[in-house]
């Protein structure tokens, strides 16, 4: 779940209940207004009683291939999708299918060598091809490219369903590659070395079978490897915790263990960094918890035993790339220095990386920005002349350039446009070009090359507008929270809506793992619910990053019902306002977004005509014991734990929650049987339980696509197209 957020849905026609208030009501002066306050589950959980267990005959649904679950699937999915091919359905289908097959895409590149790397889908290509071409070929309207690895054509002689996840290759001429594979979407993959200029797998080359994990390249024969490599060789999380080096010819079993972390970790992570001499170095990362990391520098002695050196830099933060031998380093928590300077949580600093390996300790630390309240680091990558950074103040983003001369650093804003969603993309320490993206909700995605020797910006391609957009407005609004915080929302509508409070709204939120909803284009709202009269808002809630760390900390654990009143907060400012009525109301949220998709149901019903519930977490008594779920007890607290947090998330988890004689709004769920990170079990049993007590929802679970959904473009536009009709027949009867 770390940094990740996944779209897909899927939808139905059946009559909405509108939701009655059963609870008894209570009102609240804030201010000059009045509050009515639903939240029946808030105030009064449901009881539990032993910490760790229930009398749950729902368990059976955990087993992600078990016959019995599966038949329960299979009943649902056919139950559901007849009422799915509404007309709407179809013809939202056709115009997103052209969208994601379109030549027109950008093609979105790493540039390594004078060479600009993408991996290309389309209706001819529907797994995807690896390809390349020269910069200055991709500047033109039609590059020439040159595929490396066809997807299609591998999985069909394979016979198996591979999604391409990526590469990992050697520098400087990035011949010498791992590529990833995934059977179906999972997270879990296989990882083979490849060589670029022959275009074909090594015979006899490394080769990892399928485990979650990493690897990386110190030099053509020795490759770092943190993966599974047998019996209690993996985390609570499911993620390895022994790193090892592996020389080529040498069997897997033989390679060197280079360090080991605990079976309680999230994990253990190898990579490597450059020193002076332009040499890899071995930099393992070991993640105690979601949000707490120790990092290790393991000097490369020959034969000797492997004695990794510890970085003195807190527990709570991120080490990111080098710049002219400065390691950048980002906070989550302060760090008190002894010359009685401390540097704030959510600043960028940065020391000697050659110091520190000379002396095993750091002296000098520098500030390189340390953002204001409403400010938070977007991103940032390091090139041969300049550090990119993106910079966002109250959730707009801008782009600057960073030097280090004389032990200081300096910084350029950048012209790029203003007021949307401003990107670093792909950077490459050997090289002076960059690649930086912009757009906004209403202007599509444009990607510059920008060269940090001149300092010079050129367009090199952007979308076509999917939508006309000319008679709509993207505003920014505020709201009260329940404790007074100013929450940021935007609003994408026509200009000359009425305000009448019968506006179709579909209103997104995630408020999680400090991940950031800021401006963007998408032409898939766009033709789905823009163009159609909907009205589409985001919500900058806590428990993101759009105010760096204090803003994400702020809904930790026992806190989290804070980030809930800031969702509850924004859709009634909604209502207040008269964009729209509960009725006509929608909300969509996935994975995180999906626990509070599931929180909105048990808390306000009332509020909603209509939630999608994505490859969600539901069940928050079990969550840390399915799959990667122990990963996230930075984040959500432990269940088991008899202290406030763990009594909080039992008491808040929507599956326990849901009760008789409340109208609750239809919902849709939605997940992958190959979901390797959120148990499709979550989702299953939630149905389960609504089935159980008669509540009518839609459900559908799709066979491949991982976490995201889906494994093709095929299926991307179906589970999209599923979403916004389910949306557009609640909530405007269409």
């Amino acid at each position: 779940m770390k940094k990740f957020l996944l779209l897909g849905l899927c939808a139905a026609a059946l009559t909405a209940c509108q939701p009655t208030n059963t609870s008894t009501e209570k009102s609240e002066k804030q201010g000059s207004s009045v509050i009515t306050a639903y939240q029946l589950n808030k105030d009064n959980p449901m009881e539990y009683a032993v910490a760790g267990q229930t009398d749950d005959d729902h368990l059976y649904l955990e087993e992600v291939l078990g016959e019995q679950a599966l038949a329960k699937v299979k009943g649902w999915n056919e139950r559901s999708e007849p009422l799915m091919q509404s007309d709407v359905y179809k013809a939202m289908k056709k115009e997103l299918l052209e969208v994601y097959n379109s030549p027109e895409k950008i093609p979105y590149v790493s540039y390594r060598a004078g060479k600009a790397y993408n991996f290309w889908q389309d209706d001819k290509h529907v797994k995807g091809i690896w390809r390349r071409t020269s910069l200055d070929s991709y500047r033109t309207d039609a590059p020439v490219w040159e595929t490396i690895l066809d997807i299609d054509a591998l999985a069909k002689a394979e016979d198996k369903n591979w999604v391409y996840k990526g590469t990992s290759c050697l520098a400087p001429d990035y011949n010498l590659c791992m590529v990833s594979l995934s059977d179906g979407g999972k997270d879990a993959i296989e990882r083979r070395e490849f060589n670029v200029a022959e275009q074909a797998f090594v015979d006899g080359g490394f080769f990892l079978p399928e485990s979650k994990g990493g690897t990386a390249w110190i030099d053509e024969d020795n490759l770092l490897i943190g993966v599974d490599f047998g019996k209690n060789t993996m985390t609570d999380s499911g993620y390895p915790f022994i790193a090892k080096l592996w020389t080529r010819g040498t069997p897997l079993t033989a390679a060197r263990e280079l360090m080991r972390g605990e079976k309680t970790d999230v994990g253990v992570w190898p990579g490597t960094f450059e020193n002076a001499d332009g040499k890899d170095e071995i930099m393992i990362v070991r993640a105690v918890t979601f949000y707490t990391s120790e990092y290790f520098w393991v000097p490369q002695n020959g034969d000797k035993a492997f004695v990794p050196v510890k970085l003195p830099v807190p527990l709570k933060s991120n080490l990111g790339s080098q710049f002219k031998g400065q390691q950048l380093v980002t906070l989550q928590e302060d760090w008190p220095q002894a010359n009685g300077k401390t540097f704030k949580s959510g600043t960028l600093v940065s020391f000697s990386i050659a110091d520190f390996m000379a002396s095993g300790k750091i002296d000098v630390v520098n500030e390189v920005i340390s953002p204001n309240a409403r400010q938070s680091i977007g991103g940032f990558g390091a090139t041969k002349n300049a550090l990119l950074l993106s910079l966002y103040e109250n959730v707009s983003g801008s782009a600057y350039a960073f030097d280090f001369k004389d032990g200081q650093w300096t910084k350029t804003k950048l012209d790029f446009p203003a007021n949307g969603n401003v990107s670093i993309g792909g950077t490459n320490s050997k090289e002076d070009i960059a690649f930086v993206n912009t757009e906004s909700f209403l202007t599509p995605d444009t990607l510059w090359t920008f060269d940090t020797k001149t300092m010079q910006s050129e367009k090199a391609k952007s979308l076509p507008s999917w939508f006309d957009s000319s008679s709509m407005a993207a505003e920014q609004f505020f709201t009260a929270s329940s404790d007074g915080t100013k929450i940021p929302y935007y609003v994408v509508r026509d200009k000359n809506m009425k305000l009448d409070g019968t506006n179709p709204t579909l209103l997104y939120g995630y408020g999680g793992f400090q991940i950031s909803l800021n401006p963007s284009y998408s032409a898939t709202i766009g033709r789905a619910w823009l163009a159609r009269g909907g009205v589409y808002v985001v919500a900058n809630i806590r428990g993101g990053g759009e105010f760096g760390p204090d803003w994400h900390q702020a809904g930790l654990k026992a806190k989290r019902q804070i980030i809930f009143d800031d969702f509850i907060a924004v859709a009634e400012d909604l209502i207040a306002k008269k964009i729209t009525s509960p009725k006509h109301l929608g909300i969509h949220g996935r994975s995180n977004g999906g626990l509070l998709m599931g929180v909105m149901f048990t808390q306000r019903p009332d509020l909603f005509g209509a939630i999608a519930i994505g490859v969600p977490l539901l069940d928050m008594r079990r969550f840390d014991k399915l799959l990667a779920g122990a990963s996230w007890v930075g984040e959500y607290g432990d269940p088991d734990d008899d202290n406030a947090d763990g009594a909080y998330i039992r008491a808040l988890s929507p599956y326990h929650n849901i009760r008789s004689g409340v109208k609750y709004p239809e919902s849709y769920i939605y997940t992958s049987t190959k979901d390797d990170r959120v148990h499709p079990a979550h989702a299953r049993k939630f149905a389960q339980r609504l089935e159980d007590m008669g509540i009518p929802f839609v459900y559908y679970e799709n066979i491949d696509g991982g976490h995201a959904g889906a494994a093709n473009l095929e299926e991307t536009a179906h589970s999209q197209a599923l979403i916004y009709s389910h949306f557009a027949g609640k909530l405007s009867g269409g």
